[in-house]
């Protein structure tokens, strides 16, 4: 940043997500998961500086060069649904020449009608109406070149999808139609396995991280559920655990399921911090109600969570 200073975008992120499994990101605006995702696919600014290390498969992502990068893993090792699809769309090209080339590109379908038709079948996995394929980018609605971008990522069927808020623009059929194909394409077989921060037997199927503020959509794909808050990971949970019994144990992760309308409807007071000026203890401690003179510490992951106080299941005490 100008004048020397530096921002800890993302730290401590630790998780793997194994082949036919969906991982669920989720945490408010401006905590790093859009961050984390560019650093996967090394579409950071050129300024940002990375540590540690993301494997998929036997390659580590982040220390990839750029031509292995553009010619061996996007699109091919990992699919991306970008958070703005517009912006990522192509301007001057219709909806179909996009699709048509990235069935072109990526798959063994040859013969101009075969690859037509592949990325028609492609439009309809999405929900996208044929009738809208010859349009461009600027003539469709949100919720169009969102449903247009998450064709274009299923297209090669790569090992590992990341879903950057795939629902927004849709309405709650959409929503859900949606998230169901992306379930399907994560348990469909795939030739290698998913993203881990070790090596190890990747298994059958394909991978998801999906970044999303829809927890229901959360809730209705996701195998596990990652909390990420000013920067860091703050919670790593089974899926069906953290949204039934016994619940999350961080207390931001409760908050965020208590501001549901279908639960408790009750904000999270306050806001959280910029990430260029983090306390140097606990990042949520000044809205959290559990919070005492421990909390002037970072808190280090224990087990699942990074909490002084977290939440014990019942019939466990400290």
């Amino acid at each position: 940043m100008p004048g020397g200073r530096q921002v800890a975008a993302v730290t401590d992120a630790h998780f793997d997500v194994a082949a036919g499994e969906c991982l669920a990101l989720i945490g408010e605006s401006g905590c790093g998961k859009s961050v984390l995702a560019s650093a996967l696919l090394g579409l950071l600014p050129a300024n940002a500086q990375t540590a540690g290390q993301a494997h998929l498969g036997g390659l580590d992502l982040l220390t990839a060069d750029e031509r292995t990068l553009a010619r061996t893993v996007r699109g091919r090792m990992i699919g991306l649904i970008p958070q703005s699809p517009a912006a990522h769309l192509t301007p001057v090209r219709t909806i179909r020449s996009q699709l048509e080339e990235t069935v072109a590109q990526l798959t063994g379908v040859r013969g101009r009608a075969a690859v037509r038709h592949a990325a028609e079948a492609a439009a309809a996995r999405a929900a996208f109406p044929v009738g809208h394929l010859d349009r461009h980018p600027h003539e469709l609605s949100g919720g169009l070149a969102q449903r247009a971008a998450t064709a274009l990522a299923l297209v090669g069927g790569a090992p590992l999808l990341l879903a950057d808020e795939p629902t927004t623009g849709l309405d709650r059929d959409l929503v859900e139609r949606t998230v169901d194909e992306l379930r399907r394409h994560v348990e469909a077989p795939a030739g290698t396995g998913g993203l881990s921060t070790e090596d190890g037997d990747s298994g059958h199927g394909r991978a998801l991280l999906m970044i999303t503020h829809d927890l229901t959509a959360a809730e209705r794909i996701a195998d596990k559920v990652a909390v990420m808050y000013a920067g860091r990971l703050v919670e790593l949970s089974d899926a069906q655990a953290f949204f039934g019994e016994p619940g999350p144990r961080h207390p931001y992760s409760r908050g965020l399921l208590r501001a549901l309308p279908d639960r408790d409807f009750t904000p999270i007071p306050g806001m959280p911090p910029e990430l260029g000026d983090l306390p140097g203890g606990c990042a949520f401690a000044i809205r959290c109600e559990r919070a005492t003179d421990a909390c002037a510490h970072r808190p280090r992951p224990t087990g699942s969570v990074a909490c002084h106080h977290p939440y014990l299941p019942e019939g466990v005490h400290a």
